[in-house]
């Protein structure tokens, strides 16, 4: 109200037509739109007054069940209610229950908790403890609840147990009870590449049925031992939705667990590439690829993440599999364990989102060597004779009493 007034207060100052500047408005166009607006100015700064002395009262205008339906309880007949419906509808807007949520809670919420399923109980204060129907003074309702707006979303956050707000209000039209979910998105703050990769990265490979992860140090290298985040996509939509969120709910809680705060991933975009005509008849192929949930993986993710404070990397996909399988497959293998494919492919994948090649570096540096500087049976003083050039050639079995040539 009062940016309202101070807007409409210094255009009715400017001369009518007068023309604005760069972010502030010019005068009105009319002598008439010029009087329209004194006068809303005028009814402006009298609400203001009446509010500002309620404020200093401690007077609250507030109509529970709002004032447009008790002014209907005086014009019955042009509403075409009777006065029992009326009743029913003011008596309906004040049986509700909201609660705030908070983090760390179950569910997000302690008072009403909703389960990812849509099971709702309800906390009972004590005097009506007596009443509950479930373990810990909990009132479970045989009603399911469902979002179909932002429904994932919501189970992505229900799932983190994060903090959501629920409010439950019958609609006394239809005869139906609601609930209403509530939650405040941060805002994805977007990081430049070596500050999200400044404590290492989890590389993730996607896959059909599976998520193959790993953990990789600043340098590229891999740190411990690989993990496996297993779905199943198949079932009923909701099941398959289930499956992908539980599958990145234990890969964000197991990055940070690591300490890590970014994931890499594929940057996967396979819109044109089940057709017939790309791949002609190799079906299985096209069916493996049609069941990577690449779109709802990184819609999904992007959102988990972001609830989380972990950073992503989008790299490039191309070569990933076979560059692993080739310089990563076999070095990381041991005897009890055999590295997969797809997890030597998440080794790459984190090293290019670190800005290092996908190929091992198979000696150590020199100074991670045994002497320091390099092997000792060609490293040559710093003071001796013909150090730059070439080792001479041997002329006979070299042994302790055997002394090279002198050149």
């Amino acid at each position: 109200m009062n940016a309202a007034i101070g807007v409409i207060g210094h255009r009715l100052s400017l001369p009518v037509g007068a023309k604005g500047g760069r972010g502030v408005p010019g005068g009105y166009r009319s002598r008439a739109e010029w009087f329209a607006k004194s006068r809303r100015l005028t009814a402006l700064k009298e609400r203001r007054e009446k509010a500002a002395a309620d404020f200093a009262a401690g007077r609250v205008r507030v109509v529970r069940g709002g004032g447009r339906l008790a002014r209907t309880r005086h014009h019955l007949s042009e509403a075409g209610l009777t006065l029992e419906q009326w009743r029913g509808r003011w008596e309906a807007a004040r049986w509700f229950l909201s609660a705030d949520g908070e983090s760390g809670k179950r569910y997000g919420n302690e008072t009403i908790r909703i389960t990812p399923c849509g099971h709702i109980s309800i906390k009972l204060p004590a005097p009506l403890a007596a009443l509950a129907n479930a373990p810990h003074g909990r009132y479970v309702l045989a009603a399911r609840a469902s979002f179909a707006h932002r429904g994932s979303e919501w189970a992505d956050r229900v799932e983190a147990d994060r903090a959501t707000a629920y409010r439950l209000h019958l609609d006394a039209g239809r005869g139906r009870w609601y609930v209403d979910a509530a939650w405040q998105r941060p805002p994805v703050q977007i990081l430049s590449l070596e500050i999200a990769c400044a404590s290492g990265v989890v590389a993730v490979d996607t896959n059909a049925d599976h998520l193959a992860a790993w953990r990789l140090d600043t340098c590229g290298n891999p740190v411990g031992a690989p993990k496996r985040f297993d779905y199943d996509l198949t079932g009923t939509a909701a099941r398959r939705d289930a499956q992908l969120r539980h599958a990145l709910t234990r890969l964000l809680h197991w990055t940070a667990r690591t300490g890590a705060k970014a994931i890499a991933v594929e940057d996967l975009d396979f819109t044109d590439s089940t057709t017939r005509e790309k791949h002609g008849r190799n079906r299985r192929f096209r069916q493996v690829i049609s069941g990577i949930p690449t779109s709802r993986l990184k819609a999904r993710l992007v959102s988990m993440a972001a609830e989380h404070g972990i950073a992503l990397v989008a790299v490039d996909p191309a070569y990933t599999s076979r560059w692993g399988a080739q310089h990563w497959q076999q070095p990381t293998s041991t005897t009890r364990r055999k590295t997969s494919r797809h997890e030597a492919a998440s080794i790459v994948i984190g090293r290019r989102a670190l800005g290092l090649g996908a190929r091992r570096r198979t000696a150590p540096p020199p100074h991670h060597q045994s002497d320091g500087a390099g092997h000792r049976t060609i490293q040559a003083r710093h003071c001796g004779p013909g150090r730059e050039g070439t080792r001479p050639t041997r002329t006979a079995p070299r042994t302790r009493s055997v002394r090279p040539p002198d050149e």
